[in-house]
């Protein structure tokens, strides 16, 4: 699960209480966190999934359609906390856009209840650009409770992390237990609207657990002198809630046009991140080409990463073995697992690269390592459904989806939190803001990316053994290849980092 910008503050701080060697608004922010990714999370195993049981009757061929809305949703998800970000450091200030940000998204996720697909896109447009205002800042605030080179920082981050992949891995356990036992749900045919309601609730929960903790921060994140008035507040409401229709469009539009978008606007980006690149110098210059290389390749991770909530679903609910002794697996768990191996792993391999030395590897054969492990998930499903299929079921067995998000969850840890601190060192000093929007930028591409790619892997009569083994063969290949060439070329792109580290 991937994070977001970070900053330092640079005056002097209030003198925190702590709490467990940190300052204690760090656990106020860390469960306002937990629960707003309860919420996001809480919905996201269960979306593809409900439009195809809601709005084409339990058709096969809304999985294409399905997969497609979903990567939009996750792309514009991304796109928006570039506009966030900017909204709080120069408008309403941190804590604002937070309660602002929370207020809509709770919107957002009780809209989607409604069975309805226009009123459906209207929540989701909404969810994102509440999305927007709260998550990017929360994750800046946490930086702004540390000074420059205090130890605790980094340790600060890893705590806060564990608060994303904890509210990550309860949500779909729970939401998922709720939607098959509660409003006449089941196994087969969860109640959805429950998912939906819970997350809501989740992020009701997250804003007041805010609003009532906010006064730890003594000032932090306040709006700057001179924009402590309501007014802005409104002002930005106003417009939050008149952009919500055009992020309403851009989801209906569909995936392909709205690549054409998100390209033109990295490309737009990329120029005038190279074009300061150049003006600075040449080392600026190698710094500024190595980073935009990584983009590239970032791009290819979440293609094919997030194939958790829309290909993965559809596998995990008609070619996966759920039936455990008699007991059906929910389709929806599989989307902790994630969580819970990132929260497993992490030390292991926070300990590794320590215990490596100067063994451990460069920034760019990182990168390849996230990309071949990510490939390797996708080699496990080919032996699976080319060598493992039930001749009478048809089915393949539990352990082999469970092990592909294992797989993939080294891969991310080899790549996410790494990606953002390079920004930072890479990026030209005066367009660090845009160096973290290309970041963001080239996630929400693969994010869109992976929508359409699922819509493949499903083709127009729903998924079958054949056409996963199809499109996962192409998702192995276009992997392994750029994560082998990255980790072959890596010593060329660390050159041009000079010295980065």
């Amino acid at each position: 699960m991937s994070g977001a910008a970070t900053t330092t503050p640079t005056g002097a701080l209030p003198q925190f209480d702590q709490l467990m060697g940190h300052p204690k608004p760090l656990w106020m922010l860390f469960m306002t966190e937990f629960w707003e990714r309860f919420a996001f999370y809480g919905i996201r195993w269960a979306l593809a999934l409900y439009i195809v049981a809601q709005f084409y009757s339990g058709d096969g061929a809304g999985e294409a359609p399905a997969s497609s809305l979903y990567g939009a949703y996750l792309a514009l998800v991304y796109a928006a906390a570039l506009f966030g970000g900017y909204v709080a450091d120069k408008v309403i200030g941190y804590q604002r856009s937070i309660l602002l940000g929370a207020v809509i998204m709770a919107a957002g996720l009780f809209m989607i209840m409604v069975p309805n697909d226009q009123v459906f896109r209207l929540g989701l447009a909404t969810v994102i650009v509440g999305n927007g205002l709260f998550k990017p800042n929360i994750s800046t605030m946490v930086g702004q409770l540390y000074t420059q080179g205090d130890d605790r920082r980094d340790s600060g981050f890893t705590l806060f992390y564990m608060g994303i992949n904890l509210g990550g891995m309860i949500a779909p356990l729970l939401t998922g237990w709720l939607a098959r036992n509660l409003m006449g749900g089941t196994d087969d045919v969860p109640a959805y609207k429950v998912v939906f309601l819970v997350s809501g609730i989740g992020m009701v929960i997250s804003l007041f657990w805010f609003w009532i903790g906010r006064s730890q921060l003594q000032g932090i994140g306040r709006p700057s002198e001179g924009a402590e008035g309501i007014g802005r507040v409104i002002v930005t409401a106003v417009c939050a809630l008149a952009t919500i229709p055009g992020v309403y469009f851009l989801l209906s539009i569909g995936a392909g046009a709205l690549q054409w978008i998100l390209s033109a606007l990295f490309v737009a980006l990329c120029v005038l991140i190279l074009r300061e690149g150049f003006k600075d110098g040449p080392v600026r210059r190698d710094m500024a080409i190595a980073m935009l290389i990584i983009f590239v390749f970032n791009v290819l991770f979440w293609c094919f990463f997030e194939q958790a909530g829309s290909s993965f679903n559809f596998l995990a609910q008609n070619i996966v073995d759920r039936d455990l002794a008699g007991w059906i697996f929910p389709v929806g768990w599989f989307q902790s697992v994630n969580s819970l191996a990132i929260i497993t792993i992490a030390p292991v391999l926070a300990w590794l690269w320590v215990k490596m030395g100067s063994a451990n590897p460069s920034i760019p054969r990182k990168f390849g390592l996230g990309l071949i492990f990510n490939g390797l998930a996708f080699l496990l499903l080919m032996f699976a459904l080319s060598s493992l299929v039930d001749p009478e079921t048809l089915k393949i067995p539990f352990w082999t989806l469970f092990m592909v998000y294992v797989i993939q969850s080294i891969g991310e840890l080899c790549l996410s939190p790494i990606g953002l601190s390079m920004v930072t060192k890479l990026a030209p000093v005066r367009l660090i803001g845009f160096g973290m929007g290309g970041w963001f930028l080239s996630t929400a591409i693969g994010n869109n990316l992976s929508g359409i790619f699922a819509s493949h892997v499903s083709g127009e009569g729903g998924m079958s053994v054949a056409s996963a083994l199809s499109g996962y063969t192409f998702g192995f290949w276009a992997l392994v290849i750029p994560g082998v060439l990255l980790f072959l070329i890596a010593p060329l792109i660390q050159k041009l980092m000079h010295g980065v580290k």
